[in-house]
């Protein structure tokens, strides 16, 4: 869970993610130096809760969303996590869905699974005027058409990661800065012939606080779908994911896929 400036938020979201029946769950916080002290709260939960449940890295700088991700994953797997969920700190992905990713990766070997607002049943918050929702809808078919991918939302940040699939993608080597990271992952997951789910999800609106997203952070996220099929066709290996192993729908009681 990457933070800057989400003192409002985080108590909460750290109350709701440690309340889950998950035993092994694990919250790692990467906070960029936020002026606001998230870092700080984030350590006095980390206290209250123990060592073994939640930790902080501190990072002496805000140089992305992306690398925040990229050092928390990188974390996360060089300690022993099996699966590596990624999700915001504003409250925008639901907590009570978290068992649900975990139980669709067990019953079907997916390496990653899906939080997804764009298969069947995904919802978007009424707070979310036309124009925002149709932007994002844009961005979604922007990058899907350009990459060949059948990914519903592969802009999206709740994922839930097998950590074989991330020693493969090589987190270290990953490009993108900003919220392109969540495309950048995926079609590189896509090219391993890694499988996929797209579970839906209600995504909210944050109530605290201001998004992240800037001019550089767009414009990156423009220009990085190009730049990852030109690198796949230098490569020699084309640019074209649609043969990946993409399924939308979701797992009840455990077992059963629709989609």
């Amino acid at each position: 869970m990457p933070t800057y400036n989400e003192a409002g938020n985080l108590p909460g979201m750290a109350e709701a993610l440690m309340a889950l029946p998950l035993p092994g769950l694990r919250l790692l916080v990467v906070d960029d130096s936020s002026p606001d002290g998230t870092g700080d709260i984030a350590e006095r939960f980390a206290e209250r809760y123990g060592s073994a449940r939640m930790s902080v890295l501190h990072r002496t700088e805000k140089d992305g969303l992306g690398r925040a991700y990229a050092a928390g994953m990188t974390r996360a797997v060089a300690e022993g996590a099996a699966y590596v969920l990624q999700m915001d700190a504003d409250g925008s992905h639901p907590v009570a869905k978290v068992a649900e990713l975990l139980g669709v990766a067990l019953a079907t070997d997916a390496a990653v699974v899906m939080g997804s607002r764009y298969v069947q049943g995904g919802t978007l918050s009424d707070a979310w005027g036309a124009h925002r929702k149709l932007l994002s809808r844009w961005a979604n078919a922007y990058a899907g058409t350009i990459l060949g991918t059948r990914v519903r939302d592969i802009t999206g940040g709740f994922n839930l990661w097998r950590a074989d699939a991330l020693r493969a993608i090589d987190l270290a080597s990953v490009d993108s800065a900003g919220y392109s990271f969540q495309v950048e992952m995926k079609y590189r997951a896509l090219r391993r012939g890694f499988g996929v789910m797209e579970v839906p999800i209600h995504f909210e609106d944050r109530t605290i606080g201001e998004s992240k997203m800037n001019l550089m952070v767009q414009l990156e996220s423009i220009v990085m779908p190009w730049k990852l099929r030109l690198d796949a066709r230098a490569s020699g290996r084309g640019g074209d994911v649609r043969g990946g192993d993409v399924r939308g729908g979701d797992v009840r009681g455990g077992a059963g896929v629709r989609g």
